[in-house]
């Protein structure tokens, strides 16, 4: 299998989308936004990956000097600064404290123009990993959950109240976890904390499930930046409490019918803790669902050979052949017709 990365992943009509903004040509997205509607976790998602790719030129721009009242070019022009805000923070750009204002001014515009959709929620939820130091009176909050640091927990509850479970909210709120300024075995811990939090009350058919491998993965990833290896990395994934949350996000979300594209990534994090965890029949289903699609993490993080600069790709395809093999051998066989 030759790996497609690809950020619309199995959203075809995103990808449609998606190339002609690359092309410069706005009137698609218009029109897969409007044909979005209110499904919030669906616009959350598109208009996320939409952003990404018009950061890149002024698309968004044209857009509304020809549709000036349009509601959702105003909330893209939100996305797309927010994206130029992170990339200048994690670049370290002397231009972040002017970025930021222009995307809070957009996010705070939008979200006051139509206070039903979470989006512009999202947007000022992503402005939160830039004030790792909580300057912002928003961004200090006391949360609900004694175990879990101060925060935008104002932020989530308001954005929670317009989309409940939203994905990429609770994503932001890990990111800014590990943006803050505190030691980084303490945002490690709280990261840890808040997914299994999360995980305890998120209802079936959410990708919220999946949160507790999410942060695994990252005490992965800081490890690997501190050029610290740890042998007994693969082995915590079939063990308690992992596994039991590795089973129950493929149960209880992966299992489900009936919900928005999923998440590529997604996908990928639950295979690999599946398969790393010796569940390889389920593995394979996971895999096989995924496709040709693939994500650059978690294998990017979590592969043993830095010194290989396509080690991440060569541990997802080792990990796909191994489970699909795995499947082949050892699927039940049919009862005897009697």
């Amino acid at each position: 299998m030759r790996p497609v990365y690809h950020p619309a992943g199995t959203d075809e009509a995103l990808g449609f989308a998606l190339v002609e903004v690359q092309a410069g040509r706005w009137r698609p997205a218009r029109d897969l936004l409007a044909a979005t509607g209110g499904q919030w976790g669906l616009r959350t998602s598109r208009t996320q990956v939409l952003a990404v790719a018009a950061a890149r030129s002024d698309v968004v721009g044209v857009w509304l000097t020809e549709e000036p009242t349009s509601y959702d070019a105003q909330v893209m022009r939100a996305r797309v600064a927010v994206e130029r805000a992170v990339r200048a923070h994690h670049q370290q750009h002397v231009s972040v404290v002017a970025l930021e204002g222009t995307a809070r001014h957009a996010a705070l515009l939008a979200a006051h123009r139509e206070p039903r959709d979470p989006v512009p929620w999202v947007c000022l939820l992503a402005l939160a990993q830039l004030d790792g130091r909580q300057l912002r009176r928003e961004h200090r909050e006391v949360s609900a959950e004694p175990m879990l640091p101060s925060g935008p927990w104002g932020l989530l509850h308001g954005l929670n109240q317009r989309d409940p479970y939203n994905r990429e909210a609770f994503h932001r709120v890990l990111q800014f976890i590990l943006a803050r300024a505190a030691p980084p075995a303490a945002s490690l811990a709280a990261v840890f904390d808040f997914g299994r939090w999360v995980a305890s009350w998120s209802p079936a058919g959410s990708p919220l499930l999946l949160l507790p491998l999410y942060a695994l993965v990252e005490q992965c990833r800081q490890q690997s930046l501190q050029h610290r290896a740890d042998p007994l990395w693969r082995r915590q994934w079939a063990q308690e409490p992992t596994i039991t949350y590795t089973i129950k996000a493929f149960h209880s979300w992966f299992l489900q019918e009936g919900h928005d594209p999923r998440s590529v990534t997604d996908l990928h994090h639950l295979a690999y803790a599946l398969w790393a965890g010796h569940r390889f029949v389920e593995a394979a289903e996971v895999f096989t669902a995924a496709g040709t699609y693939a994500s650059r993490e978690p294998w990017a993080s979590v592969h043993e050979d830095p010194n290989r600069p396509d080690g991440g790709e060569a541990l997802l395809l080792r990990a796909r052949r191994e489970s699909l093999s795995f499947a082949r051998t050892h699927a039940p066989r049919a009862s005897p017709a009697i």
